[in-house]
C-alpha cells in the first residue's frame, strides 16, 4: 500500500533509534538476574563482601543505563507516534476531500468522522506501543529463555512446556477478538451518527418537543456500544488470567524441582533465584505481548477501516484523450493533458446536454434523468422548473461534475466535462445550493469563499447585487460580523442572499442558482433578478425554481417531469405547448390561460 510505504520511509530512522534504546534497556534487564545470582552464590555464599559491593555497584550502573535508555526511548516513541498520527489524520482528511460525491456516498458521514478520529487514534497508539513494549517484550522473552537455558539446562524443560501453551493462548486471543472489535467500531459509528443528526436538527427536535425520543434513541445506541465494548473486553480479558496461571505453574515447578536439585547438591540457590527472576520476566513479557496483541487487534480493525478510504479511487478523475503516434486517440489517466483540456479552458460558459441519462446507483439503477438534451449559450438565462423530485438539482449537479452521467455527454464550452480536471472546471462555475451552507467566521470570510483575494469593494458590490449589503452594514461590525454555527444569527432569507453574494464575488462564466430565493420575499427577489440581468451579460445563468414567477422572464425555460424534459421554450411558447408548465402556471397564479 503506497500510503504505508510513505510512512515507513519517513519514520524508519527515529523508529530504529527507539528500538535501539529499547534493546539496550532489555539487555540491562536481562543482565540483572545473572548478576544477582553471582552475588548470592559467590559473594554471600563465599562471604566475600568486596565481591558483593563490586557486583552491587555494577548492578546500579546497569540499572541506571537501563533507566536512561527507557527515558530516551519514551521521548522518541511519543514524538514519532504523535507526529505519525497527526500526519495520518491529515492525509486521511485530504483523501476524503479529494473524493467525489459518488465515493463519499458509499460511506456514512458519521463513519467518516469515526475513522478520522477514533480509528486513527487506535493505529497511533499501536505504533507507540511498537516502540515501547512490542519490541521489548519478545526481546525479554527470548533473552530470558536463552539466559535461563544457559544458567541451568535441566530446568529449561519447564520453559519448553510453558511458552508454547502461552503462545497458543495468544493466537486464540487474536483470532477470537478481531471480529468483536470490528463490531465495537461499527457501534461507535452509530453513536456518532445519532449525535451528529441531533446537532444538525436540534431546532426541529426542540420545536416538536422530541427530547425524550432523542435521549432514548441515543441511549439505545450508547448501550449497544457499551455492550459490545464490554463483550469484546471480556473475551480478551479471559486470556490474561490463563497466561498468568500457566506461567505461575511454571514458577512453582521451578521452585519445586530446583529445591530438590539444591538438596541433592546439583544446583546452587542463586541459580533458583535467577531462574525465578527470568520466569517472572518471561511472564511480564508474555503479558506485554498479550496486551500489545489486544492493541493490535483493535488497530488492525481500525487500519482496515482507514484503508477502505485510501483504497477509494476518485471517480471524477479527468478522462483525457491522448493522441497516439498514429494520429488516433486513446483513453488515459489525468497524468497527460490533451490540447489544453487539463491545463486550461476556453472562455465563455456554453453548456450542452446531449442525450444524458443519470442514476445514483450507476448503470444498474433506476434513472433519475432520462435522455436530457438542451443547450445554454453565453449570455443566456435558462430557467429549470418542475415538480418536487423531477430531477432539477440532479441535472445541474452534472455540470460541475459532482456526478458523471451514466450515458450521454455534458459539455462546457464544447468539451466533455469528463475530459476536464474537476478543479479547473469548477473555477469557471459558481453554485448557490438549495440548502444554504455558511461557515463559522466573519461575513467577509464567507464571501471570500467565492474569491480568496476579493477586495472590500468587490465584496460590497456583490452584496449590493444580492440585496445583502443593507443588513450587513446594519450589523454592529459590518462585514467583520461573526457568524454563529451555520449562520444561526441570520435569518433564512439573509443567509440565502449571503450565499448569492458569495457566488457573484467569484465572477464565474456559469452561475447556477438552485432554488436559492425560496426564503426571500417577492420584492427582494425581483431586485436581485434585475441586478443579475445587468451582471449576467456574457454569463450563462441556470436558474432552478419552484415559483413560476422566478423563471417567467428567462431566455429559455426547461420543464422537467419525472426526470424527462417535457417542454422547452419561452414562457409564452410553453403556455401554449406544454401541459405540465400550464398546470404549474394555473396552480400558482390562480388563473386560466387565455
Amino acid at each position: 500500500m503506497p500510503i504505508s510505504r510513505k510512512y515507513i520511509s519517513k519514520y524508519w530512522k527515529p523508529f530504529s533509534a527507539a528500538v535501539a534504546f529499547l534493546t539496550l534497556e532489555a539487555l540491562c534487564d536481562l543482565t540483572l538476574p545473572t548478576l544477582m545470582s553471582k552475588i548470592i552464590d559467590v559473594g554471600v555464599g563465599g562471604k566475600q563482601m568486596d565481591y558483593v559491593w563490586r557486583m552491587g555497584g555494577i548492578m546500579l550502573l546497569v540499572t541506571a543505563l537501563g533507566a536512561i535508555s527507557a527515558s530516551v526511548r519514551n521521548v522518541i516513541s511519543s514524538h514519532v507516534s504523535q507526529k505519525f498520527g497527526a500526519e495520518l489524520r491529515s492525509d486521511l482528511f485530504r483523501k476524503i476531500q479529494s473524493l467525489s460525491f459518488e465515493n463519499i456516498d458509499r460511506f456514512d458521514r458519521a463513519s467518516l468522522v469515526t475513522r478520522l478520529t477514533n480509528d486513527v487514534t487506535q493505529v497511533q497508539m499501536f505504533v507507540n506501543g511498537l516502540m515501547r513494549v512490542f519490541v521489548k517484550a519478545p526481546l525479554l522473552c527470548i533473552g530470558s529463555l536463552i539466559m535461563a537455558a544457559r544458567l541451568n539446562p535441566p530446568l529449561s524443560v519447564i520453559l519448553a512446556v510453558v511458552v508454547p501453551v502461552v503462545g497458543i493462548l495468544i493466537a486464540i486471543n487474536m483470532k477470537v477478538g478481531f471480529p468483536y472489535f470490528i463490531k465495537v467500531q461499527q457501534a461507535l459509528d452509530r453513536v456518532n451518527g445519532i449525535m451528529r443528526e441531533y446537532l444538525s436538527g436540534v431546532r426541529v427536535v426542540k420545536a416538536f418537543n422530541r427530547f425524550d425520543y432523542e435521549v432514548g434513541k441515543f441511549g439505545r445506541a450508547n448501550e449497544e456500544y457499551r455492550s459490545r465494548s464490554v463483550t469484546a473486553m471480556r473475551v480478551m480479558s479471559a486470556f490474561n488470567p490463563g497466561i498468568t496461571l500457566t506461567v505461575n505453574f511454571g514458577i512453582v515447578a521451578v521452585l519445586w524441582l530446583g529445591g530438590l536439585r539444591v538438596d541433592q547438591g546439583q544446583m546452587q540457590a542463586g541459580h533458583i533465584i535467577a531462574f525465578v527472576n527470568y520466569m517472572t520476566q518471561i511472564l511480564f513479557s508474555l503479558m506485554l505481548i498479550s496486551m500489545v496483541f489486544n492493541m493490535f487487534v483493535r488497530a488492525r480493525a481500525s487500519a482496515g477501516r482507514i484503508g477502505e478510504i485510501f483504497a477509494e479511487e476518485n471517480t471524477m478523475a479527468a478522462q483525457i484523450p491522448v493522441t497516439t503516434a498514429a494520429g488516433g486517440s486513446s483513453a488515459s489517466s489525468a497524468d497527460k493533458p490533451a490540447s489544453g483540456t487539463l491545463t486550461g479552458m476556453q472562455t465563455g460558459g456554453s453548456v450542452e446536454f446531449e442525450n444524458v441519462t443519470f442514476s445514483y446507483e450507476g448503470a444498474s439503477g433506476e434513472p433519475v434523468l432520462r435522455r436530457i438534451t438542451f443547450s445554454c449559450e453565453p449570455g443566456q438565462t435558462v430557467g429549470i422548473i418542475g415538480s418536487t423530485g423531477s430531477g432539477k438539482s440532479t441535472l445541474v449537479s452534472l455540470i460541475p461534475r459532482f456526478y458523471d452521467a451514466v450515458s450521454g455527454t455534458v459539455k462546457v464550452n464544447g468539451t466533455d466535462v469528463r475530459e476536464l480536471e474537476p478543479s479547473r472546471l469548477r473555477e469557471k462555475i459558481a453554485v448557490v445550493p438549495q440548502k444554504t451552507v455558511l461557515f463559522t467566521g466573519t461575513v467577509a470570510d464567507n464571501l471570500r469563499w467565492g474569491k480568496e483575494d476579493a477586495s472590500p469593494e468587490e465584496m460590497e458590490h456583490a452584496a449590493r447585487m444580492a440585496e445583502a449589503h443593507e443588513f450587513i452594514a446594519a450589523s454592529p461590525e459590518g462585514y467583520e460580523t461573526r457568524l454563529g454555527q451555520g449562520g444561526v444569527n441570520f435569518s433564512g432569507g439573509q443567509k440565502q442572499r449571503l450565499s448569492i453574494a458569495r457566488a457573484i464575488v467569484r465572477k464565474p462564466d456559469i452561475l447556477i442558482l438552485d432554488d436559492c430565493t425560496s426564503a426571500v420575499d417577492a420584492a427582494t427577489e425581483a431586485r436581485i433578478k434585475d441586478a443579475l440581468k445587468k451582471y449576467a451579460e456574457g454569463l450563462t445563468c441556470l436558474l432552478i425554481a419552484q415559483r413560476i414567477t422566478s423563471v417567467m422572464d428567462a431566455d429559455k425555460i426547461v420543464v422537467l417531469d419525472r426526470g424527462e424534459i417535457v417542454g422547452s421554450g419561452t414562457h409564452d411558447e410553453l403556455l401554449g405547448s406544454c401541459r405540465v408548465y400550464r398546470e404549474i402556471f394555473q396552480s400558482q397564479m390562480g388563473k386560466e390561460v387565455g
